[in-house]
């Protein structure tokens, strides 16, 4: 059957390049109206094991819609509608028994349940409508491309076949993870969770395990970038930090920095995780539901700008945030709970509890440079507003306690695998490991029907030639240094600044720190509870300091609350900043500005600065955003409302 081309933003695609001018015209071609119901593929398959029901599948731009035939037509089918958004990605398999002419066809897929967490479903569908093998592998193959093709944003021909050779080499991502981050689950939410559904998405990684404060930092500016589709923190924010300044410190930093970075939360403020899964269309979220909803954007691959704000310190060097600058209440929390960390984002909340117990005051003068058109101001809102505008290495325990090597690297696993029950009673051997693709790991027991034979994995496309391996990717530098025995990474020296960076863009709207500022300055001067400086909406993942920012709006959020709040309405105000509506309550002591530029210049003697979350040395900075600067993966843009 002819199929239809999607209407599709190539600008979020993984890795898709046209291969021709002719290739290349196509593409910039607009796509003709295709509603997201129009209808892609549709036929009949039968399911694994074979004896189960037989099912209408139909593929459109938005879903995959499951209608049972045999032995009874489901008039309400349930679970019969799969929204892409749900889906990681699929693989084609064969039957080991040689008796067996079909073809299979899986989908692997992260449902919401009733209680509104994610589970993961694989479901099996069986291609049999020919009397050979190699015709309904064909079909399967059909499927399996066109939706991964949907899944990454790739063009489908207008009416041309649908087959593997569509897809471009799989992306290679750089996964780094901090083994500490949050209360110290981040390597085992990443084995559990990350490893197994970007497999299932068909990418390619190379796993490091950090062991240091700046280690991060050291690794990215000696790696050959060129070999790396991306680079992905599996950590809190601070990972990120260390990842976008030790880009810009590179001597080639203006190409380093296009780099697309990502994010996979499992620290305990996991702010731009927030920012992104709002990007994404989806509900607000924490924990592993957070890092599942990430996870999926991250299968999709796309990317997006994304704003850095450059920061001078008092000393006159240069770092570089993609969150926030803090002075007061927020940075008083932010530094004094890192003793709490063990308690993950609920450290937080107990911070917060004692730094009310605690209020402080402090003097500054504060100035900024006002955007040239200010966004609309905030308004009250019900719920979350929408941000407009290969080696193959067993992978190590656990780390310990004792020291360890300076990189713990895993690449496209094995990993370990459930216990040999798995295995078909009607099978005289165990199940095979199954590879996604070709590719990565699988847990055997989706493919091991009672009295069907165990199913094997077809890849949908070989390496192409020329294809690099993991083996022969270039070394990545290493420093001799070990890490010491404790419970967590070293903390930050106080009043030593993390990951300064000197290369960058030069900051042509800000004069020399201490000189007069040029004229359309706002300036005030007083006593200040809190200030703080954001780019992205959110501050943590269900806190949305600035509802109405975007990722790539070239602005940077001031808010500030002056001396004379009481500890009840300040309470308020982080209460209403879950749902974004604290403008809304019209505290007369909350202000707000969109600025390009501003300068802070504390008149206290005593106090605490923070970058991103990062405590910096204590007096005057200034800071310029950077519009577009780095390059963030994010997945497709996604609507508001579309979980329902």
């Amino acid at each position: 059957m002819k199929t239809q081309r999607p209407e599709q933003e190539l600008t979020w695609s993984w890795g898709y390049r046209p291969r021709s001018a002719l290739d290349r015209v196509k593409a910039m071609a607009p796509p003709p109206p295709l509603t997201p119901s129009t209808p892609l593929l549709h036929g009949e398959f039968g399911s694994y094991p074979a004896r189960g029901p037989r099912f209408a599948l139909t593929l459109t731009p938005q879903a995959l819609h499951i209608q049972r035939l045999r032995p009874k037509p489901e008039a309400r089918p349930r679970g019969g509608l799969v929204q892409l958004t749900e889906v990681s990605g699929c693989c084609t398999l064969r039957s080991r028994s040689p008796l067996d002419s079909a073809a299979y066809f899986c989908v692997y897929t992260y449902p919401r349940g009733r209680r509104g967490g994610r589970r993961r479903a694989a479901r099996t569908f069986r291609a049999d409508g020919a009397a050979t093998y190699e015709e309904n592998r064909a079909e399967a193959q059909r499927w399996a491309t066109a939706l991964t093709c949907l899944l990454r944003g790739l063009p489908l021909p207008g009416d041309g076949e649908i087959t593997p050779d569509l897809l471009p080499r799989p992306p290679r991502l750089l996964l780094l993870v901090n083994p500490f981050g949050g209360r110290g689950l981040a390597w085992q939410w990443c084995k559990n969770h990350v490893l197994p559904m970007i497999s299932e998405a068909g990418l390619s990684f190379n796993l490091i395990q950090t062991e240091r404060q700046n280690h991060a930092r050291e690794l990215v500016q000696g790696l050959n970038l060129s070999e790396w589709d991306g680079i992905v923190t599996v950590s809190g924010d601070g990972l990120l930090y260390e990842v976008l300044n030790g880009l810009l410190q590179r001597p080639d930093w203006e190409e380093a920095v296009k780099t697309p970075v990502g994010i996979l939360p499992c620290g305990s403020g996991n702010a731009l995780a927030g920012a992104v899964n709002q990007h994404g269309g989806f509900e607000p979220a924490l924990g592993i539901d957070l890092l599942l909803n990430c996870s999926l954007l991250l299968c999709r691959g796309g990317s997006h700008p994304l704003d850095l704000l450059s920061v001078t310190l008092a000393s006159g060097s240069r770092c570089f945030s993609f969150l926030s600058v803090a002075w007061g209440f927020v940075s008083d929390v932010d530094i004094q709970s890192e003793r709490f960390r063990a308690l993950g984002s609920a450290r937080f909340t107990l911070g917060t509890v004692l730094g009310l117990a605690a209020l402080h005051t402090y003097r500054g003068r504060f100035s900024y440079l006002p955007a040239s058109v200010e966004p609309a101001s905030p308004a009250p809102a019900l719920g979350l507003p929408r941000a407009t505008s290969e080696l193959a290495l067993v992978p190590a325990p656990a780390p310990a306690v004792a020291h360890s090597p300076l990189h713990r690297s895993v690449s496209d696993l094995p990993l370990p695998l459930p216990p040999p029950a798995l295995a078909s009673p009607g099978s005289p051997e165990p199940l095979p490991v199954l590879s996604l693709n070709g590719g990565g790991p699988e847990l055997a027991g989706d493919w091991g029907g009672a009295g069907d034979a165990p199913l094997s994995p077809d890849p949908l496309l070989p390496s192409p030639p020329g294809t690099p391996k993991a083996a022969q990717l270039s070394p990545i530098s290493e420093g001799a240094s070990e890490m010491a025995a404790s419970s967590g990474l070293p903390p930050p020296t106080p009043g030593a600044p993390v990951a300064i960076s000197a290369g960058g863009p030069p900051d042509h709207l800000l004069p020399s720190l201490g000189t007069p500022l040029p004229p359309g300055w706002v300036t005030m001067e007083g006593d200040f509870v809190l200030i703080l400086a954001i780019l992205p909406s959110h501050l943590g993942a269900d806190l949305v300091a600035a509802p109405h920012a975007r990722l790539d709006d070239g602005l940077v959020h001031l808010c500030w609350v002056r001396s004379g709040i009481s500890r009840a309405a300040l309470l308020r105000l982080f209460l209403a900043m879950e749902r974004g509506n604290h403008f809304s309550l019209g505290c007369p002591h909350l202000g707000y500005a969109a600025a390009r530029a501003f300068r802070l210049e504390p008149l206290t003697p005593r106090g605490v600065l923070t970058v991103d979350g990062e405590q910096v040395e204590y007096g005057p900075l200034q800071a310029q955003v950077h519009p577009g600067l780095g390059t963030l993966i994010s997945g497709p843009p996604g609507c508001p409302g579309r979980e329902a």
